[in-house]
């Protein structure tokens, strides 16, 4: 299946449904295009995601550090959804999952990968399975702590199964135990360029004018409710002790907002529906992230060594991937958790009020850099895949 000319690399991605199985792989993408630039030859990537959604969007507009586009073509494909619980939707979803299957054999048939690397998301297995039935090596990736039913399902088809925690093997059967290898999560190279004084300016601040801890509150693009009325019951109390940057997410912008604002709360207090292009700035301009604990989020913040307070998503809604994420970064020194019935408003208080001393907040960041030092894991995996496709050789 590969392409006979040593010098063209024809890799595979796939993944999608949301941001976080897609920018790690365009992380892992951008590295590619510097690996086989450097070494005189050519890499042609096409992305698999979802017919429908933001799949599209976001890969035809990523590009790397030097304008190059990520991917050269994206390809659509139905997505049925997986679903542990019954549903008549399953019955439909079927025949979603077979014209995936159909669609994969034949986009297989016309670029001829030589590997296929997946980032999981529902979308994903119909390639995967595809690949292998055609003998494509197939490389899966899981960023979560506890492995997703697309990354089990895959990790059937998959030569190696990349790991962002050595713990999550044991979540594994004996056979993904032996294909597991532990690369940590791929974060999109502005996270290492980020520079603070450009989130200062982005903010329209001044380092030497803030006179307070500056606490970053991010709820996902959609933003999270829960974090939100967290943010506002305590507003007049946060502002008085932090200079407060909330991203309350465009879903939930208008409702977030804030009616008949005190002088206080004026003049510390800056939302933003959604941070795009300069959230990486802002991160590292912050003293505090107070967030969800999706495992991409929390990894970019580690990248900047910015201690955290977590409020991983729990309920029925979630398989607890989030909270065995937050639970791991608290283990390693990185975090406070406050999770179920501990998302209280006194318990915020009581986390907060602490992480006021610059001396507590730099154990917190020194922990929370660790977790990320060493080799860059995009650089890693990309590195796994340009020996599949090259043979080992440079």
């Amino acid at each position: 299946m590969t392409l006979k000319n040593k010098n063209i690399i024809s890799v595979a991605f796939t993944g999608g449904g949301t941001g976080g199985h897609i920018y790690p792989g365009l992380a892992v993408a951008n590295e590619l295009l510097r690996m086989a630039s450097e070494d005189g030859r050519q890499v042609r990537i096409y992305w698999i995601g979802n017919s429908s959604g933001m799949d599209r969007k976001i890969v035809e507009t990523s590009t790397d550090s030097l304008g190059r586009r990520s991917a050269d073509v994206f390809y659509g494909i139905p997505s049925g959804k997986l679903r542990r619980y019954i549903s008549f939707k399953n019955f439909i979803d079927l025949f979603k999952i077979f014209g995936g299957l159909i669609a994969s054999f034949f986009i297989f048939l016309k670029i001829k990968p030589a590997v296929l690397f997946s980032k999981g998301g529902f979308v994903s297995v119909p390639p995967c399975m595809t690949a292998k039935l055609l003998g494509i090596p197939v490389y899966t990736h899981e960023s979560d702590f506890t492995p997703g039913l697309a990354t089990r399902i895959n990790s059937r088809a998959a030569k190696h199964i990349l790991l962002s925690y050595k713990e999550t093997a044991e979540y594994l059967n004996a056979a993904g135990r032996a294909k597991a290898l532990i690369t940590g999560n791929p974060v999109r190279p502005s996270f290492y360029s980020a520079n603070a004084e450009k989130g200062f300016q982005f903010l329209c601040l001044h380092r030497t004018s803030v006179n307070k801890p500056i606490l970053l509150v991010i709820g996902g693009s959609l933003g999270a409710r829960q974090i939100n009325e967290l943010v506002h019951e305590n507003l007049e109390w946060l502002c008085s002790r932090f200079f407060v940057v909330h991203q309350t997410g465009i879903k939930n912008a208008e409702e977030a907002a804030v009616k008949n604002m005190t002088e206080n709360i004026a003049s510390s207090y800056k939302p933003y529906p959604f941070i795009y292009s300069e959230m990486p700035d802002v991160i590292a301009a912050a003293d505090i992230v107070l967030s969800r604990a999706g495992a991409n989020s929390i990894w970019e913040c580690a990248v900047l060594g910015k201690p955290l307070v977590l409020v991983p998503l729990c309920g029925s809604g979630t398989r607890g991937d989030q909270e065995d994420n937050a639970k791991y970064f608290e283990k390693a020194g990185a975090a406070v958790v406050l999770a179920r019935e501990d998302a209280s408003s006194e318990k915020l208080r009581d986390v907060l009020q602490n992480l006021q001393d610059a001396e507590v907040r730099g154990k917190y960041a020194s922990a929370s850099a660790a977790l990320a030092a060493g080799r860059r894991p995009a650089e890693k995996i990309a590195d796994l895949i340009y020996n599949e496709t090259t043979g080992g050789s440079k």
